[in-house]
Order: structure tokens, then C-alpha cells, then sequence
């Protein structure tokens, strides 16, 4: 059965990302997994590293591994504000598995409450998620 459907814009720091209509956005927030459909509330989530899937329709899914951002959801537009959204078929297994063992390195080697200790613990939370898009 056919929904109604509303825009999604994905941006990233380098650019647009995705910008078409779509019948739901499915995505992590930082309190749990969210479905949005046309016609939703106002919104504003904050983003965990996750695949975030983009229904053109029941069997059109656009598929993104996202790390952390920002969902705005106004009227009938979403706009998904992230440090990175790559497509499945792009991502680099060996590169994602060298920089997974960086940031634990990182976070092994930092002192206790830390920006830096902060920072590698972000990274491992994105490179374990881009890690599970891949292999999925």
C-alpha cells in the first residue's frame, strides 16, 4: 500500500548527500530507533551511528551507513544533518577495520574524562556501525 510521502535532505560537511521524496526515513536517535513517516510531528533528534534507510517505497530502499547528526523534521521535510552518510556499495572494509583499531588504540591510551577519550569513543561507536552496514 502506497503512503504519502515527503522530502529528505541528507548533508554532510562535503555536500548533499540525497534530496527526493520518500514514503519513511528509519534511523537511530540517541534514545532509540525512529520511523518517520509523512505528516509527523515537529521533531528535533539527535543522531547515533547507524544504517539509516531511506523507503522510496515497500522495495525501493535507499541505504546510507550514518554517523552522528542531526534529524529536523518540519512540515513535510526532513532534514538529516551528518558528519558522514555513505552508501553500502562505497564502503571500505579494510579501511573501516584499520581505523576501528585507531580509535581503540586512542581510547586505550587516553586519560579518564577526556575530550580525547570522548573522541575515540565516538569513533569506535561510527567505525563498528559502518563495520555492521558493510558486512550486512
Amino acid at each position: 500500500m502506497a503512503r504519502a510521502t515527503f522530502t529528505v535532505e541528507v548533508l554532510t560537511p562535503e555536500g548533499e548527500v540525497f534530496n527526493e521524496e520518500v514514503e519513511m526515513l528509519s534511523t537511530m536517535t540517541s534514545v532509540g530507533s525512529i520511523g518517520v513517516l509523512a505528516h509527523h510531528q515537529p521533531l528535533l533528534a539527535i543522531l547515533d551511528p547507524t544504517e539509516m534507510r531511506l523507503y522510496r517505497s515497500e522495495t525501493d530502499i535507499v541505504r546510507f551507513a550514518q554517523a552522528e547528526g542531526y534529524l529536523q523534521m518540519t512540515g513535510e521535510h526532513a532534514l538529516v544533518l551528518v558528519e558522514e552518510a555513505i552508501a553500502p556499495e562505497d564502503l571500505d572494509r579494510a579501511n573501516i577495520e584499520a581505523r576501528l583499531s585507531d580509535a581503540r588504540s586512542a581510547a586505550d591510551g587516553a586519560a579518564d574524562a577526556t575530550e580525547e577519550l570522548a573522541r575515540a569513543q565516538r569513533d569506535i561507536k561510527r567505525y563498528e556501525a559502518f563495520l555492521a552496514v558493510a558486512t550486512g
